[in-house]
């Protein structure tokens, strides 16, 4: 399982998310369905194969959490965010992106359109 640490460059962050990479069909699919919790330090970042906005569109169907979604592009950055409530049916971005970050609904207020993230590889012990 890859995992990497999400940085906001433009913001401090408390601490990185630590985000279970999924670039596979099935993963982004499942996403955090049937989820009941998510750790604060937890996250998982959806890989899309290309920047767009109908295929950065998530679905809260069977997510029983709230969650704070960051949809970032190519160049990683924020070009939308949302509070996305548990049993919605979807949610699509304003803007194209390549990459959907998935935490815990309590990091809304870390992230603007506009930020530059980072990712890069975690050293799990």
């Amino acid at each position: 399982m890859r995992v990497l640490n999400i940085k906001n460059i433009s913001r401090s962050l408390p601490q990185p998310i630590q985000a279970r990479y999924c670039d596979s069909f099935l993963c982004r699919l499942k996403g955090l369905t049937f989820r009941r919790s998510l750790d604060p330090q937890e996250g998982l970042l959806l890989v899309q194969p290309r920047e767009n906005r109908l295929d950065a569109a998530i679905h809260m169907l069977f997510v029983p959490i709230d969650l704070t979604v960051v949809w970032v592009n190519e160049a990683r950055v924020i070009v939308d965010l949302k509070l996305a409530r548990r049993w919605r049916p979807f949610y699509i971005p304003a803007q194209p992106a390549k990459y959907i970050l998935e935490v815990a609904d309590s990091w809304l207020p870390s992230f603007q359109v506009g930020d530059q993230l980072d990712f890069e590889e975690a050293h799990l012990a």
